[in-house]
């Protein structure tokens, strides 16, 4: 993937010390906080089922979600400035732990909002890991390899967010009912707990250095010295194309099960064992023809959605590293401004491809808007992070506005919404070498250049 030079570089800082095991160890965040997340975006149509709710009312699940990232964020970057990478992390993973403990006596209150105050709880923990995994992973190397890094990191991402909606259609949907269903929803989130306190063991005994970014403002003086992060155009305009990626992302993934239950085809009787669909359960009957069920949509996001989704980091980190990030993201975010309008047009399983690639076009949005918005800030990055995690929030808001125009215009019509999203995003990524005064064919060319 990388010649010898580069690879060498890739996870060696300037003082020659290799941080390839500690780089192994942060990358298991990644994997933690997409399988939770995940599990959240396979929750909303049970609840649609078990509570009678309608689109717009469901996706109180993702507000809550991203609520929790808006309301942590900064105390987040205080923390870790505070208590450096190691005391952050081990505050963020003691509070993923208890919102999933949570859902035991949740399961047993069995109201909506006992269970949102745990998807709260756990979106809290998860964003002292985001604001300080997300930073950490691009200085554990040559600072011209950080978006490549971050995208790797991001690969173990993208298993996570195979493995959520597994184990979130296992015991969110049952063939006997939303309330058979419902007496389940606390096993994941238990052992997940479990894998929690041993991850937290590990990094308990772990050493793990405290490394200051390097500047490339140019001057030799330093952003983080001489200017606010509020004074760099490229990081001012980060914050709200991650608002605006995060509110495309998080409305697709809610409703994508909503989608393909209502609007795809009959899929015909052979379907019924079909292992993409997870057999006879995969499948519902509906006047005389058989379609695809909630608990098969859980097994297409997984094995197609996420699958492609973690394929596009995969390649990313390789076409990052050989053209510019900004350029390359641009390009991606065209490519799912035109899918979100196959999608609108509802031409049936043409429409369906469409919405599977655009996980593909998804995946190296949320880690390229974050190398680019935080490039050249030095010790001010911790900051700059904590501000770009809470852009999260357009994944509390938007997708509320595309339950609605789901409700009112039906599904297919709802993905305009995110279709103007991408807009913004792809603005931002062939604005941004003028917007950062970077040029070159690395996100961070030579000494200058995330």
């Amino acid at each position: 993937m990388f010649d010898d030079v580069t690879h060498s570089s890739l996870f060696r800082t300037p003082d020659g010390r290799n941080h390839a095991v500690v780089f192994g160890l942060v990358s298991s965040l990644f994997f933690l906080w997409a399988l939770c997340n995940g599990m959240i975006d396979v929750m909303d149509k049970h609840f649609q089922d078990f509570l009678h709710l309608t689109k717009a009312q469901s996706a109180w699940v993702q507000f809550a979600h991203y609520l929790g990232y808006f309301l942590m964020a900064l105390p987040a970057g205080w923390i870790a400035r505070k208590l450096g990478y190691k005391g952050g992390i081990l505050v963020g993973l003691a509070t993923v732990a208890a919102g999933c403990l949570w859902f035991i006596p949740a399961t047993r209150i069995s109201t909506f909002w006992a269970f949102l105050v745990g998807v709260c709880v756990i979106s809290m923990g998860l964003t002292f890991l985001e604001t300080i995994a997300n930073p950490y992973a691009t200085v554990l190397g040559d600072s011209r390899h950080a978006a490549v890094r971050i995208n790797i990191a991001q690969s173990f991402n993208g298993v996570g967010w195979i493995l959520g909606p597994i184990i979130g259609g296992l015991f969110f949907y049952s063939e006997h009912g939303a309330e058979a269903a419902q007496q389940t929803l606390w096993i994941p989130y238990a052992g997940i707990a479990a894998g929690v306190g041993l991850l937290a063991v590990v990094f308990w005994f772990v050493r793990l250095p405290e490394i200051t970014p390097v500047d490339h403002s140019g001057n030799g003086d330093g952003v983080s010295l001489e200017k606010s992060i509020w004074q760099c155009p490229h990081f001012v305009m980060a914050v709200p194309a991650q608002f605006f990626y995060v509110a495309a992302q998080a409305g697709i993934f809610a409703f994508f099960i909503n989608y393909v239950v209502s609007e795809i085809p009959a899929v015909g009787a052979a379907w019924c064992e079909s292992f993409w669909l997870g057999g006879s359960a995969g499948v519902t009957q509906r006047d005389g023809d058989w379609f695809v069920s909630e608990q098969g949509a859980t097994k297409l996001l997984a094995y197609f959605g996420f699958t492609l989704f973690l394929l596009g980091r995969a390649s990313g980190s390789w076409i990052l590293s050989k053209f510019p990030a900004g350029t390359v993201m641009g390009i991606y975010a065209t490519a799912n401004v035109f899918l979100m309008g196959v999608i609108a047009l509802k031409l049936g399983w043409i429409s369906l491809v469409a919405l599977f690639l655009s996980f593909f076009f998804m995946s190296i949005m949320f880690p390229t808007i974050f190398a680019l918005g935080i490039h050249g800030l030095g010790e001010k990055s911790k900051t700059a992070a904590s501000f770009i995690v809470m852009a999260i929030m357009g994944g509390a808001l938007v997708p509320k506005l595309m339950g609605w125009v789901g409700d009112v215009r039906g599904m297919s019509a709802a993905f305009l919404v995110p279709l103007g999203c991408f807009v913004v995003v792809a603005a931002y990524g062939f604005l941004w070498p003028r917007l950062s005064g970077s040029i070159g064919t690395m996100p961070l060319p030579g000494p200058a250049g995330h």
